[in-house]
């Protein structure tokens, strides 16, 4: 039987997209990947199965320093866009929990406060987000405002005339990992001036109280918070300096954007490789399943999902490098990408048969957790509308 054809760094790499990477880059992946594989990969099953977070893998990610990698700086080579996709990609190809986990802090939080905080604060804080000295969260949605989060934030903040503190009240919901974070960064609005603004307050401060959202059926392993906030004092200096109104959030979410669109490539990769190695061991009527037409035909789509999604967020992430960020481009990838994502996990799902909805194949965790990516960062709808309103010229937002 002829050898599987596989991509030169990335095994469902066919086209070859990740040798766009540098040798440090590539060394990076290749290193977090092992460490995925023999520290992280085997303690999620039975995490996602008990619907807890595993410990256990809090230090080995650590450990590889991606926000700053060693192996890069001794290259003297720049954190490029392009690293960074892969870089989720690579996590989201392991598990969607973990990638999710990860990048609430390096990717969401960090973009926060990076692009949100006045040059000082960014400088101040990046040092510490890049250590995990500082861990934070981002808490944007609320339990009655989502989709329409832009007109309808409820959560308010009071800036008192005698101290100057902030007094922030209201309630947040689906905030990923808040429980093991030091700091939330929470969006308000200005009862003043009814702008949106941003404070990093400390999970520990009076007032502030969360619990975890139980019975989910996607993203078991991820620990998502309710959080409410009842007369919670911040200084004026845990306010981020540059996010004063909600277009100042909307550019940090063309970034986050972005970033999902990885994501939901890597979750493609992940359980398109899943698949494929359990076809290739399943046998049924006295020969591997993978040798059977119709079982081809679905890793032929599924490849294809793939291929075409990389291509696009290796483009989009090339062009925000060169300077160019529009909200249609990043909402187009989300976009795309998660709704091949989930074509692409049913099938996974699908040439798996009955095993395909048990965790021992990796594929029932992709195919339940594709739903979170399918949501998250804007829905497929609003993204759409989004795309719709650039190519038109006419917005379609209610």
């Amino acid at each position: 039987m002829r050898e599987p054809v596989r991509g030169t760094v990335i095994p469902s790499d066919l086209y070859g997209f990740a040798e766009r990477l540098s040798r440090a880059e590539r060394t990076v992946i290749t290193e977090l990947r092992r460490v995925l594989a023999e520290e992280v990969h085997p303690h999620l099953n039975a995490a996602w199965d008990e619907a807890r977070f595993p410990e256990e893998i809090i230090a080995p990610l650590r450990g590889q320093q991606l926000m700053d990698p060693p192996a890069l700086r001794a290259a003297g080579e720049p954190i490029r866009d392009i690293f960074l996709g892969f870089r989720n990609f690579e996590l989201t190809r392991c598990d969607i929990n973990v990638a999710t986990y990860y990048n609430a802090a390096a990717s969401l939080f960090r973009t926060i406060c990076t692009l949100g905080g006045s040059p000082e604060q960014a400088r101040e804080l990046d040092a510490k987000i890049v250590t995990h000295e500082l861990t934070g969260v981002f808490a944007l949605t609320e339990p009655d405002h989502g989709s329409d989060v832009a007109g309808g934030l409820a959560t308010e903040a009071t800036q008192d005339p005698e101290t100057g503190e902030w007094i922030i009240n209201g309630a947040k919901r689906w905030i990923g990992g808040a429980g093991a974070a030091d700091v939330v960064a929470t969006f308000a609005r200005d009862t003043a001036d009814s702008q949106v603004k941003c404070f990093l307050v400390p999970t520990s401060a009076p007032g502030l109280s969360m619990t975890t959202i139980p019975r989910k059926a996607s993203l078991r392993i991820m620990q998502n918070a309710d959080i409410s906030y009842h007369e919670v004092r911040v200084p004026e200096s845990a306010r981020l300096q540059r996010i004063n109104s909600f277009a100042d959030v909307a550019g940090c979410l063309r970034r986050m954007r972005s970033d999902v669109a990885w994501m939901a490539t890597g979750a493609m990769a992940g359980a398109y490789e899943a698949a494929l190695d359990y076809v290739a061991r399943r046998e049924q009527f006295g020969r591997p399943i993978a040798g059977f037409q119709l079982i081809q035909e679905k890793l032929a789509i599924m490849l294809g999902n793939l291929t075409a999604s990389l291509g696009m967020v290796v483009q989009l992430s090339e062009q925000q490098a060169a300077g160019t960020y529009r909200d249609e481009n990043s909402a187009l990838a989300k976009m795309y990408t998660s709704l091949r994502l989930r074509e692409t996990v049913a099938l996974a799902r699908e040439v798996c048969g009955g095993n395909g909805i048990t965790l021992d194949t990796d594929v029932a965790r992709f195919h339940a957790d594709a739903e979170a990516i399918y949501s998250y960062e804007g829905t497929h709808e609003i993204n759409a509308l989004i795309v719709g309103r650039a190519v038109t010229g006419v917005g379609a937002f209610t």
